[in-house]
Order: structure tokens, then C-alpha cells, then sequence
């Protein structure tokens, strides 16, 4: 398994988990973006700089990414490509993602999209908060102590 980040939106502090991570169990993260993205001299960390682009990440990601490995993304058609090519997406705040709730969570993302088209202001997300933080790293936790078990993560 590979874990894959939609780096260019992601906070400090969930890469900061996943450094962590990267360096206690050795799996490759890579942290994708068009802008540069600091990193430390992990082994196990890598960073590739996209072109800048319209959706230039998400491609990377979802021609990189193999059946089995997680993405780091906020991106719902993204998450929703990555699932259905077999991998697994966790969002910022920690939900697991999955066949059977993406479909839900791509209809809200085109009704808000449809909504800001018309001139509607929809006020955006909220901002990452500890308890986000805290289910991210819970989250993100079990998928590596399932991986590292040999179970099948899900």
C-alpha cells in the first residue's frame, strides 16, 4: 500500500500525522501538489510537483494509485475515481469514504456547485478543527494498524 495526498489543500497538521506515520511503519507517502510543498527527510516521504493546472494532482493521484492504496483528499470526484479503481480515500476530517457513501456525497457536492453558480453564497467549509484533527488521526490510525496486520483495509 502507497497513501497518496491531495497535497495542495491539505493542513499542516494531518501531514505532520502522516510523517509520523510514514516514519514508524515505512510506508511511501507521497504528497502531490502544483505549488511546492516543504517536506522532511524522511525516507518514505516523497513529494511530487505537478504542472499547474486545472485538476493536475488529482490526475497524478488517480493514474499513480494502485488498487489498495489510501488517498488523503478532499476532492469528491477524486475520492469517488480512486474508490471505484479500488483504492481507499479519507477526507481532512477523518471520514472514511466508501462505495456505498459516495454517491450521496457527490450529489451534495453538485447541488452546492449548483447552488454557487446561481449566485448563491454558501459560505464554504468549516475550518479544521481539533476534533478533526483527532478523528483524522483516528481514522488514518486504523486503516495503517488493518494494513500493517495484513488485514484487508476497509
Amino acid at each position: 500500500m502507497n497513501i497518496w495526498v491531495d497535497a495542495d489543500a491539505c493542513p499542516v497538521a494531518l501531514k505532520e500525522i502522516m510523517f509520523r506515520a510514514a516514519k514508524r511503519t515505512g510506508i511511501q507517502t507521497v504528497l502531490v501538489a502544483n505549488t511546492l510543498i516543504k517536506i522532511p527527510k524522511i525516507r518514505h516521504v516523497r513529494f511530487k510537483k505537478v504542472t499547474a493546472g486545472f485538476d493536475e494532482a488529482d490526475k497524478y493521484i488517480l493514474e499513480s494509485a494502485d488498487p489498495g492504496d489510501l488517498v488523503i483528499t478532499n476532492d469528491i470526484p477524486l475520492a469517488s475515481d480512486c474508490i471505484a479503481k479500488g483504492c481507499l480515500a479519507i477526507n481532512t476530517k477523518g471520514e472514511l469514504l466508501t462505495a456505498e457513501n459516495i454517491g450521496e456525497r457527490l450529489n451534495i457536492r453538485d447541488f452546492m456547485d449548483t447552488m454557487r453558480s446561481s449566485g448563491v453564497q454558501t459560505g464554504g467549509s468549516a475550518p479544521l478543527s481539533q476534533r478533526d484533527i483527532q478523528q483524522f488521526s483516528d481514522a488514518f490510525d486504523r486503516q495503517m494498524t488493518k494494513y500493517l496486520n495484513g488485514q484487508k483495509t476497509s
